[in-house]
């Protein structure tokens, strides 16, 4: 059996031309070496898989060549290559130091490939500055890193630095198509895409992929084959969940999401994989972003296509819902529990129910749709409203929601009452006492809503059957607890002229407390009496106030206008207040 080379290994660059995704680094190296301007200390850092070593062993190859020598030609007595993983004691690098001195037999310089070059000890680092510094003129390192920050800034300050970026998705994907061809494989272009994807940017991570997926489907690779050999989610999940948010069905989402986590997903990984989907189909919606789509072509359409069923609205929202239950589910006990409440809220977004402006009317439209009552035009209601500057504004809506035709037997006429709004042009603040009243003044005005003012009952009523109504609702107070308010209605006795109630307080907070009570308190009344043309007028005199006792003193000094004996009283038992 033939022996099998691993892809990584087998389509490794020979040139600056096959290396891919570092186009920037390759061209800087060539003109430096064209331009005889090529530094003798380099750094080449970047993450795993994006080319470090190969560009070191490239580049040491075509500082030595001519020319005249055979393509086969390798240099392998000039190019040395150490590992600092496993050399990194000051010793492994004092030989280096020592190998150094000695010029190269063929070629013109000998090139030092230093891998991992963070792994080395501090003391390493140290015995290694000065040759670094000034190297002898035939000789050259290249140090290759993925850690740069591990190194310390004196050997920084004498390379020069090179950063590898990860490969794009999209030259890796060109370049697994390549390689499929080489070796025969006919791939889909969406299954090249996936493992492109999963690579995270590294080339070697891609072709290690490319091989096992290879070794599992054969030479047919599809998308189907590659998502269930690397465990992954496909686009067709996120559609299908999409397509049920979009119906709200909820009970076929959930089935959804337990088929998933059978599978063996985790349902962190689902909900992430949402919110990226949501925020593909938002890239979609705008032809100036839809190269921000790293798709293949065939689902790029798919994404354009169910794009067109979403609005924005719904895709920010999603996107919102979902990313907010990425963030808690780490720290979420019931884990399952918030991403099932995440796609009901999902589903949600898009349900209406019952229609929110049904509660305006007494009976809901639903009722007359179980009846077969078709609603044929809805009349807005007439409002009037009555300012203190004698302005009135009467606006009537005479077109209705659908053109009126000819009424049918199962069609009725939805109609809703003249409204009258009484209100105050008078602005005041809201902090101060007369503010209160103005603002309490307008709600009881805003709330005096009828049907038709003619149809209100005035029976006419006695002052006795008023004051009797009055000490019912004192009464009614007391009951409740609200002794404060039943005290204050109980210093004046109300008097009755025509259909206005008249009392008088001694001080103007009475007069605040009763106002800020008296819809209630009129409520009663009109109702009690059947009288609802009555109003309630307060008035404030000061000079009642010196007949109430409120403190101990006051009450003392009362009691001995009535009875001076109290003095007497007090003196000789020695009693105190």
């Amino acid at each position: 059996m033939e022996h099998f080379v691993v892809s990584a290994r087998k389509y490794r660059p020979q040139t600056f031309k096959d290396v891919v995704g570092q186009q920037a680094i390759t061209n800087t190296l060539l003109n430096a070496i064209e331009n005889n301007h090529l530094a003798q200390a380099l750094l080449f850092t970047g993450p795993r898989g994006v080319g470090k070593t190969t560009c070191a062993r490239i580049l040491a190859k075509m500082i030595n060549s001519d020319g005249n020598e055979s393509e086969n030609e390798d240099f392998a007595f000039n190019i040395f290559e150490l590992d600092a993983a496993s050399n990194n004691s000051v010793d492994d690098i004092r030989n280096l130091t020592d190998q150094v001195r000695i010029p190269p037999q063929v070629g013109k310089y000998k090139v030092y490939i230093i891998d991992e070059v963070h792994m080395l000890s501090q003391a390493a680092f140290n015995a290694f500055l000065k040759t670094l510094e000034e190297p002898p003129k035939h000789c050259i390192f290249i140090l290759a890193t993925t850690e740069k920050h591990k190194i310390i800034p004196t050997i920084l300050s004498r390379c020069q630095i090179f950063d590898f970026k990860r490969i794009t998705v999209k030259d890796a994907k060109d370049y697994l198509k390549y390689i499929a061809h080489e070796q025969g494989v006919e791939a889909e272009d969406d299954a090249l895409h996936i493992i492109a994807q999963k690579a995270d940017g590294a080339m070697r991570d891609a072709l290690s992929i490319f091989d096992r997926v290879v070794s599992f489907s054969g030479k047919n690779l599809t998308r189907q084959a590659v998502t269930e050999n690397l465990n992954v989610l496909d686009y067709e999940t996120y559609f299908t969940s999409t397509d049920l948010i979009l119906e709200n069905n909820i009970p076929e989402l959930l089935l959804q999401f337990n088929v998933t986590l059978s599978k063996g997903f985790d349902g962190h990984h689902y909900i992430a994989g949402l919110a990226s989907h949501f925020r593909d189909l938002l890239v979609c919606k705008n032809e100036q972003t839809i190269e921000l789509l790293e798709v293949g072509e065939q689902t790029k359409a798919t994404y354009l296509e169910q794009s067109q069923k979403t609005s924005h609205t719904f895709l920010l929202k999603g996107i919102e819902l979902a990313n907010d239950c990425d963030l808690k589910y780490k720290t979420s006990k019931n884990q399952r529990l918030l991403v099932e409440l995440c796609l009901m809220q999902l589903a949600s977004i898009t349900f209406d129910g019952e229609k929110k402006n049904s509660k305006r009317y007494i009976i809901p439209p639903s009722y007359f749709k179980d009846k077969g009552i078709t609603p044929i035009a809805v009349v807005k209601p007439e409002i009037s409203i009555d300012s203190s500057e004698n302005i009135e504004e009467t606006t009537t809506q005479s077109e209705t929601i659908e053109k009126i035709e000819a009424p049918t037997e199962n069609d009725v006429l939805i109609t809703e009452p003249k409204i009258t709004l009484k209100r105050d042009t008078k602005r005041t603040s809201g902090l101060s006492l007369s503010s209160i009243k103005a603002k309490k003044e307008h709600q009881i005005k805003q709330m005096d809503v009828v049907l038709n003012e003619e149809d209100l009952p005035k029976d006419d009523f006695t002052e006795e059957q008023l004051i009797k109504t009055w000490n019912d609702y004192t009464k009614l107070l007391q009951d409740k607890g609200s002794y404060n308010l039943a005290s204050i209605l109980s210093i004046d006795t109300p008097k009755l002229a025509e259909n206005t109630i008249r009392v008088t307080y001694p001080n103007q907070t009475n007069k605040v407390e009763v106002e800020r009570h008296q819809y209630e308190l009129l409520g009663f009344i009109r109702k009690a009496l059947n009288n609802f043309d009555i109003s309630l007028e307060i008035d404030v005199n000061e000079e009642l106030e010196k007949q109430y006792a409120y403190s101990t003193k006051e009450k003392y000094e009362r009691l001995k206008e009535k009875n001076p004996n109290i003095e007497l009283l007090k003196k000789t038992f020695g009693l105190d207040l």
